[in-house]
């Protein structure tokens, strides 16, 4: 093994050191303000080892890390798109990222101006009111305008209106959010396209129903073409409708959310917005809602005085704080950036760019794969696993193999519509040249499926981790070096 492939506690010897820190200048000696009991009796388990070691171990860690800047990443439902570097460079301006969330707002007019434009841009993106940007993630916004939902009905004295529709194929935190919200989930079935099935839905609108939670277009890609009737049933119900912005990008700058009927929506800034994307953060779930629910975002708000100043106020009504602050403020600098830099003529561009490249793969790949849904899908399309299945190779085997030719898998096994459902979503930002060598791949893993199915069976083969026992490594993972230790021995 090479010495720069080595665990960085392998790399440790006693007595090396990579640090230097100055002098107690206060005589604290560090701990004093620590409670005895809190303080470890024994010197903790660090690897000893020098500066240079430690850069070389992290960065060739970092190399062998796949991410949108390294290769194509077609995750469905994801929108990996790539994230220009001048966001970052503008999200790391010294003016911006050295302010206190405690100062006085005089001193931060930039920062709440920038917080204000860009709630009015996501407004006027999404056809809504006004947002609030400070959720931190997609899965708190839902939260957030699942709590702004339930105060709704609560202010009108309709206490029993405490479920919350969501169709067969949607994402797993629309459920998991209406139950951390107090509500109570009701399934509604989908057609064989991943449409809701209107005539299922008209059962279950009564006067208990908060509302509806979906995603347009839907999971599998396609137009909700009967959303105008839908939002007219949920709201002759007394319900309101929600969007997950997950979905967002095929329509960014086309159609807007709000005039479709929904009243409240999230936006993922880190998939929508190009922020960076995984890794669990930083991201950040703004939520917009129509005017009749203005007064239920969380605080606190910035508004805009008569003299054009900023401040920072607290609403009456407001459902109260829902995070520390006022959110993830690099991140919103960043989605800032990509939208000033499209501007209002190229946002338009970017579902329409985001449509072409999902359909060419889709018409490109469908002899090789099982097209269950025809037709022209929107940002992502799903595949049902190889058309022909003789051989036994699965989706998890392609998705494998396809590390071995540089390509990261599209997302796997969801929906659940379909039994080896494969969604792919190539994103706007990616190139035909880059399209083009995903389809050649693809076309050839399809082969290799048939005239050699163990090399796709077995994969990855080139990679520096090979095939895993994944159940193994599920029920008796190795989380530390000193496990690892005991598992080698």
């Amino acid at each position: 093994m090479k010495t720069y492939d080595k665990l960085i506690f392998e790399l440790s010897r006693p007595g090396r050191k990579g640090y230097s820190l100055p002098e107690d200048n206060y005589n604290t000696n560090g701990f004093d303000s620590i409670p005895k009991d809190l303080l470890r009796k024994d010197e903790a388990s660090l690897p000893e080892v020098g500066e240079l070691e430690v850069v070389r171990h992290y960065t060739n860690l970092s190399n062998k890390n796949f991410g949108v800047d390294t290769g194509f990443y077609p995750l469905g439902s994801c929108t990996m798109k790539y994230n220009p570097k001048i966001n970052e460079e503008l999200s790391s301006l010294p003016s911006f990222t050295t302010l206190h969330p405690l100062q006085d707002e005089s001193t931060v007019q930039g920062a709440l101006e920038l917080y204000w434009n860009l709630q009015n841009m996501l407004s006027n993106l999404a056809g809504l009111a006004e947002f609030t940007l400070n959720p931190y993630a997609g899965a708190h916004g839902e939260l957030t305008g699942l709590m702004v939902m339930r105060q709704y009905h609560i202010s009108r004295g309709d206490h029993k209106r405490k479920k919350v529709i969501v169709p067969d194929t949607a994402h797993g935190t629309n459920p998991a959010s209406a139950m951390v919200a107090g509500l109570e989930v009701v399934e509604v079935k989908s057609k064989p396209n991943g449409s809701i099935d209107v005539e299922d839905l008209k059962p279950l609108l009564d006067d208990t129903v908060a509302g509806i939670m979906m995603t347009n277009p839907n999971t599998v890609g396609m137009f909700e073409t009967e959303i105008l009737e839908i939002a007219d049933l949920v709201h002759r119900a007394g319900g309101l409708l929600y969007y997950d912005g997950a979905n967002l990008n095929p329509l960014l700058g086309k159609v807007r959310p709000g005039d479709m009927g929904f009243d409240i929506m999230h936006i993922n800034l880190h998939k929508t917005f190009s922020t960076p994307h995984g890794g669990g953060g930083p991201g950040s779930g703004p939520v917009g809602v129509a005017s009749h629910l203005v007064n239920f975002l969380p605080n606190p708000k910035v508004v805009k005085n008569e003299d054009g100043t900023f401040s920072i106020t607290n609403g009456e009504e407001s459902l109260g704080n829902i995070s520390t602050f006022m959110g993830n403020f690099g991140v919103m600098m960043k989605a800032y950036a990509y939208i000033l830099t499209l501007g209002k003529e190229n946002i338009k561009k970017v579902g329409p760019l985001a449509t072409l490249n999902a359909n060419y793969i889709k018409e490109s790949l469908k002899d090789d794969y099982l097209l269950p849904i025809e037709g022209v899908c929107k940002h992502e399309f799903v595949f049902d696993g190889l058309k022909d299945k003789s051989t036994g190779v699965t989706t998890l085997n392609i998705a494998k193999r396809l590390l071995d030719y540089g390509f990261h898998a599209p997302t796997i096994y969801f929906p659940l519509l379909f039994h080896e459902s494969m969604m792919i979503e190539p994103t706007e930002t990616e190139s035909k040249e880059t399209l083009d060598d995903f389809i050649e791949v693809m076309h050839k893993v399809a082969k290799e499926a048939k005239e050699n199915p163990d090399d796709v069976k077995n994969a990855p083969l080139t990679t520096i981790v090979r095939k895993l026992d994944e159940t193994t490594a599920a029920k008796n993972p190795i989380l530390s070096y000193k496990a690892l230790k005991e598992a080698v021995k």
